[in-house]
Protein backbone atom coordinates (compact mmCIF):
# COMPACT_ATOMS: atom_id res chain seq x y z
CA UNK A 1 0.00 0.00 0.00
CA UNK A 2 0.90 3.61 -0.70
CA UNK A 3 0.38 6.32 2.04
CA UNK A 4 0.51 9.96 0.64
CA UNK A 5 0.31 12.62 3.30
CA UNK A 6 -0.81 15.69 2.80
CA UNK A 7 -3.70 14.09 0.66
CA UNK A 8 -6.50 16.93 0.11
CA UNK A 9 -3.34 19.66 -0.59
CA UNK A 10 -2.75 20.35 -4.26
CA UNK A 11 0.23 18.64 -4.74
CA UNK A 12 -0.92 15.48 -2.31
CA UNK A 13 -4.79 15.21 -4.41
CA UNK A 14 -3.00 15.38 -7.55
CA UNK A 15 -0.36 13.02 -6.91
CA UNK A 16 -3.28 10.07 -5.39
CA UNK A 17 -5.10 11.13 -8.92
CA UNK A 18 -2.29 10.16 -10.59
CA UNK A 19 -1.38 6.89 -8.63
CA UNK A 20 -5.33 5.47 -9.31
CA UNK A 21 -4.55 5.53 -12.94
CA UNK A 22 -1.40 3.16 -11.90
CA UNK A 23 -2.78 0.95 -8.87
CA UNK A 24 -6.58 -0.17 -7.59
CA UNK A 25 -7.59 2.62 -5.15
CA UNK A 26 -7.41 0.10 -2.48
CA UNK A 27 -3.95 -0.14 -1.94
CA UNK A 28 -3.75 4.21 -1.72
CA UNK A 29 -3.91 5.84 1.69
CA UNK A 30 -4.84 9.28 1.99
CA UNK A 31 -3.58 10.73 5.31
CA UNK A 32 -4.88 14.42 5.81
CA UNK A 33 -5.23 16.76 8.65
CA UNK A 34 -9.37 16.87 8.30
CA UNK A 35 -10.50 12.95 6.70
CA UNK A 36 -13.65 14.66 5.94
CA UNK A 37 -12.19 17.08 3.62
CA UNK A 38 -10.90 13.94 1.84
CA UNK A 39 -14.67 12.33 0.96
CA UNK A 40 -14.07 12.02 -2.79
CA UNK A 41 -11.32 10.50 -2.26
CA UNK A 42 -13.00 7.87 -0.13
CA UNK A 43 -15.83 7.78 -2.40
CA UNK A 44 -13.08 6.30 -5.39
CA UNK A 45 -12.28 3.90 -2.82
CA UNK A 46 -9.07 5.03 -1.24
CA UNK A 47 -8.58 4.45 2.42
CA UNK A 48 -8.71 7.98 4.72
CA UNK A 49 -6.86 7.87 7.40
CA UNK A 50 -6.47 11.09 9.94
CA UNK A 51 -2.78 12.44 10.97
CA UNK A 52 -1.73 15.64 12.33
CA UNK A 53 2.13 16.30 12.07
CA UNK A 54 2.00 18.02 15.56
CA UNK A 55 0.29 14.69 17.39
CA UNK A 56 2.64 12.10 16.60
CA UNK A 57 0.80 9.69 18.13
CA UNK A 58 -1.76 9.69 15.22
CA UNK A 59 1.36 8.94 12.48
CA UNK A 60 2.09 5.34 12.96
CA UNK A 61 -1.75 4.26 12.97
CA UNK A 62 -1.96 6.06 9.69
CA UNK A 63 1.32 4.79 8.41
CA UNK A 64 0.43 1.13 9.49
CA UNK A 65 0.20 -1.21 6.37
CA UNK A 66 1.73 1.26 4.10
CA UNK A 67 4.77 -0.22 1.84
CA UNK A 68 5.73 3.38 0.93
CA UNK A 69 4.57 6.65 2.52
CA UNK A 70 5.04 10.48 0.34
CA UNK A 71 5.83 13.07 3.45
CA UNK A 72 4.14 15.94 1.29
CA UNK A 73 6.96 18.62 3.70
CA UNK A 74 4.73 20.62 6.23
CA UNK A 75 3.45 23.60 4.93
CA UNK A 76 4.25 26.36 7.58
CA UNK A 77 5.12 27.63 10.96
CA UNK A 78 9.04 27.99 12.02
CA UNK A 79 11.56 26.01 11.51
CA UNK A 80 12.11 24.03 14.37
CA UNK A 81 8.88 23.18 13.94
CA UNK A 82 8.52 21.99 10.72
CA UNK A 83 11.74 19.96 11.16
CA UNK A 84 10.21 18.37 14.37
CA UNK A 85 7.10 17.51 12.17
CA UNK A 86 8.80 15.93 9.40
CA UNK A 87 11.07 14.02 12.23
CA UNK A 88 8.08 12.50 13.93
CA UNK A 89 6.58 11.38 10.46
CA UNK A 90 10.61 9.84 9.84
CA UNK A 91 10.38 8.19 13.33
CA UNK A 92 6.36 7.00 12.37
CA UNK A 93 7.38 5.61 8.79
CA UNK A 94 10.78 3.34 10.58
CA UNK A 95 8.45 1.93 13.26
CA UNK A 96 5.65 1.39 11.13
CA UNK A 97 8.08 -0.65 8.57
CA UNK A 98 7.81 1.54 5.69
CA UNK A 99 9.85 -0.33 2.98
CA UNK A 100 10.39 3.21 0.75
CA UNK A 101 9.97 6.88 2.47
CA UNK A 102 9.68 9.49 -0.45
CA UNK A 103 9.84 13.00 0.55
CA UNK A 104 9.19 16.20 -1.20
CA UNK A 105 11.90 18.72 -1.30
CA UNK A 106 12.97 21.80 -2.41
CA UNK A 107 15.61 21.42 -5.87
CA UNK A 108 19.40 21.59 -5.29
CA UNK A 109 18.85 21.86 -0.97
CA UNK A 110 22.10 22.14 0.31
CA UNK A 111 22.71 25.14 -1.43
CA UNK A 112 19.64 26.74 -2.22
CA UNK A 113 19.44 30.18 -1.32
CA UNK A 114 15.50 30.70 -0.31
CA UNK A 115 15.00 30.63 3.29
CA UNK A 116 12.31 27.81 3.20
CA UNK A 117 15.53 25.72 1.81
CA UNK A 118 17.04 24.98 5.68
CA UNK A 119 14.09 23.21 6.62
CA UNK A 120 14.30 20.85 3.00
CA UNK A 121 18.20 20.34 3.69
CA UNK A 122 17.69 19.57 7.73
CA UNK A 123 14.85 17.11 6.94
CA UNK A 124 16.72 15.35 3.83
CA UNK A 125 19.82 14.97 6.85
CA UNK A 126 17.42 13.57 9.33
CA UNK A 127 16.16 10.83 6.76
CA UNK A 128 19.99 9.92 5.77
CA UNK A 129 20.96 9.40 9.41
CA UNK A 130 17.57 7.10 9.98
CA UNK A 131 18.69 4.79 7.81
CA UNK A 132 15.38 4.64 5.94
CA UNK A 133 14.92 3.40 2.80
CA UNK A 134 14.58 6.60 0.92
CA UNK A 135 14.02 8.55 -2.37
CA UNK A 136 14.21 12.63 -2.03
CA UNK A 137 11.68 14.35 -4.54
CA UNK A 138 13.70 17.83 -4.35
CA UNK A 139 10.52 19.90 -6.50
CA UNK A 140 11.41 22.92 -8.47
CA UNK A 141 9.26 25.94 -8.20
CA UNK A 142 5.69 25.83 -8.93
CA UNK A 143 5.16 27.75 -11.88
CA UNK A 144 1.49 28.38 -10.44
CA UNK A 145 3.32 30.39 -7.88
CA UNK A 146 3.26 33.38 -9.97
CA UNK A 147 0.84 31.98 -12.94
CA UNK A 148 -1.52 32.32 -9.77
CA UNK A 149 -1.12 36.06 -9.74
CA UNK A 150 -2.40 36.85 -13.68
CA UNK A 151 -5.77 37.55 -12.97
CA UNK A 152 -4.29 40.61 -10.87
CA UNK A 153 -1.95 41.32 -13.38
CA UNK A 154 -4.68 41.34 -16.46
CA UNK A 155 -6.84 43.53 -13.54
CA UNK A 156 -4.13 46.24 -13.12
CA UNK A 157 -1.88 45.72 -16.57
CA UNK A 158 1.39 45.08 -14.34
CA UNK A 159 3.03 42.11 -13.19
CA UNK A 160 4.41 43.11 -10.00
CA UNK A 161 7.70 41.30 -8.38
CA UNK A 162 11.20 41.77 -7.12
CA UNK A 163 13.13 39.42 -8.92
CA UNK A 164 14.50 41.28 -11.63
CA UNK A 165 15.91 39.60 -14.62
CA UNK A 166 16.61 36.06 -12.74
CA UNK A 167 15.13 33.04 -14.30
CA UNK A 168 13.59 30.21 -12.83
CA UNK A 169 13.36 26.62 -14.34
CA UNK A 170 9.76 26.01 -12.70
CA UNK A 171 7.63 22.67 -12.93
CA UNK A 172 3.87 22.47 -12.82
CA UNK A 173 2.22 21.22 -9.98
CA UNK A 174 0.69 18.65 -12.60
CA UNK A 175 4.02 17.19 -14.04
CA UNK A 176 5.64 17.09 -9.90
CA UNK A 177 2.08 15.22 -9.24
CA UNK A 178 2.88 12.63 -12.23
CA UNK A 179 6.45 12.23 -11.09
CA UNK A 180 6.22 11.58 -7.58
CA UNK A 181 3.23 9.05 -8.73
CA UNK A 182 5.78 7.12 -11.16
CA UNK A 183 8.47 7.30 -8.39
CA UNK A 184 6.44 5.41 -6.37
CA UNK A 185 5.17 3.22 -8.34
CA UNK A 186 9.07 2.31 -9.82
CA UNK A 187 11.21 -0.77 -8.14
CA UNK A 188 14.53 0.19 -6.84
CA UNK A 189 14.06 3.84 -5.83
CA UNK A 190 16.02 3.70 -2.37
CA UNK A 191 18.60 5.94 -2.42
CA UNK A 192 17.53 7.93 -5.11
CA UNK A 193 17.46 11.65 -5.35
CA UNK A 194 15.77 13.58 -8.16
CA UNK A 195 16.09 18.14 -8.89
CA UNK A 196 12.62 18.17 -10.49
CA UNK A 197 13.02 21.30 -12.81
CA UNK A 198 11.50 22.39 -15.67
CA UNK A 199 12.86 22.23 -18.89
CA UNK A 200 13.80 25.80 -19.45
CA UNK A 201 14.10 29.05 -17.41
CA UNK A 202 12.19 31.76 -17.73
CA UNK A 203 12.12 35.44 -16.28
CA UNK A 204 8.82 37.63 -15.28
CA UNK A 205 9.02 39.80 -18.14
CA UNK A 206 8.94 36.86 -20.35
CA UNK A 207 5.68 35.74 -18.30
CA UNK A 208 4.56 39.06 -18.90
CA UNK A 209 5.44 38.98 -22.45
CA UNK A 210 3.31 35.68 -22.78
CA UNK A 211 0.37 36.63 -20.50
CA UNK A 212 0.05 39.75 -23.22
CA UNK A 213 0.40 37.42 -25.94
CA UNK A 214 -2.20 34.75 -24.87
CA UNK A 215 -4.50 37.50 -23.05
CA UNK A 216 -4.63 40.41 -25.91
CA UNK A 217 -4.31 42.96 -22.72
CA UNK A 218 -1.22 44.43 -22.41
CA UNK A 219 0.69 43.37 -18.88
CA UNK A 220 4.22 44.60 -18.06
CA UNK A 221 6.35 43.16 -15.75
CA UNK A 222 7.32 46.35 -13.19
CA UNK A 223 10.33 45.56 -10.80
CA UNK A 224 10.12 46.44 -7.37
CA UNK A 225 12.95 46.87 -4.66
CA UNK A 226 11.93 44.22 -1.94
CA UNK A 227 10.72 46.53 0.77
CA UNK A 228 8.33 48.31 -1.71
CA UNK A 229 7.29 45.18 -3.00
CA UNK A 230 6.71 43.71 0.57
CA UNK A 231 4.71 46.70 1.31
CA UNK A 232 2.61 46.12 -2.31
CA UNK A 233 1.53 42.90 -0.99
CA UNK A 234 0.60 43.67 2.83
CA UNK A 235 -1.84 46.55 1.00
CA UNK A 236 -3.78 43.59 -0.70
CA UNK A 237 -3.82 41.67 2.55
CA UNK A 238 -1.68 38.85 2.33
CA UNK A 239 -0.84 37.20 5.19
CA UNK A 240 2.64 38.37 7.26
CA UNK A 241 4.25 34.92 6.73
CA UNK A 242 3.18 34.79 3.33
CA UNK A 243 4.33 37.87 2.64
CA UNK A 244 8.16 37.22 3.95
CA UNK A 245 8.07 33.92 2.32
CA UNK A 246 7.03 35.38 -1.14
CA UNK A 247 9.35 38.45 -0.59
CA UNK A 248 12.05 36.45 -0.03
CA UNK A 249 11.87 33.78 -2.93
CA UNK A 250 11.79 36.72 -5.20
CA UNK A 251 15.02 38.12 -4.07
CA UNK A 252 16.40 34.52 -4.24
CA UNK A 253 15.67 34.34 -7.63
CA UNK A 254 17.16 37.96 -8.60
CA UNK A 255 20.44 36.22 -7.02
CA UNK A 256 20.06 32.90 -9.66
CA UNK A 257 18.79 30.32 -7.19
CA UNK A 258 15.91 28.82 -9.51
CA UNK A 259 18.16 29.22 -12.81
CA UNK A 260 19.06 25.59 -12.38
CA UNK A 261 17.87 22.89 -15.38
CA UNK A 262 18.08 19.54 -14.82
CA UNK A 263 16.29 16.93 -16.87
CA UNK A 264 15.70 14.53 -14.01
CA UNK A 265 11.93 15.25 -14.41
CA UNK A 266 11.44 14.84 -18.14
CA UNK A 267 13.34 11.63 -17.56
CA UNK A 268 10.80 10.13 -15.47
CA UNK A 269 8.09 11.99 -17.18
CA UNK A 270 9.00 10.34 -20.69
CA UNK A 271 8.46 13.51 -22.15
CA UNK A 272 9.25 17.29 -22.43
CA UNK A 273 7.82 19.03 -19.22
CA UNK A 274 4.65 21.28 -19.43
CA UNK A 275 6.20 24.85 -20.64
CA UNK A 276 5.56 28.13 -18.84
CA UNK A 277 3.25 29.32 -21.75
CA UNK A 278 0.91 26.41 -20.96
CA UNK A 279 0.84 27.40 -17.58
CA UNK A 280 -0.44 30.45 -18.85
CA UNK A 281 -3.09 29.28 -21.01
CA UNK A 282 -4.81 27.05 -18.05
CA UNK A 283 -4.58 30.07 -15.42
CA UNK A 284 -6.45 31.38 -18.16
CA UNK A 285 -9.05 29.25 -18.42
CA UNK A 286 -9.19 29.02 -15.09
CA UNK A 287 -10.20 32.72 -14.60
CA UNK A 288 -13.32 32.40 -17.32
CA UNK A 289 -15.29 29.11 -15.31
Amino acid sequence: MIAITGATGQLGHQVINNLLARVPAEQIIAVDLESDRASDLAKLGVEVRFADYNKPETLLPAFTGADKVLLVSSPSGPDASRIAQHQAAIDAAITSGVELLAYTSVTHAPTNMMGMAPVHHATEQAIAESGVAAAILRNGWYAENHTGGIGNALKYGTLLGSAGNGRMASASRVDLAEAAAIILTSDDQAGKIYDLTGDTAWTLSDLAAEITAQSGKSVAYTDLPPEEYRQALQQVGMPEHVVELVVDAEVAISRGTLDYVTSDLSTLLGRPTTPMSASVAAALRDLVR
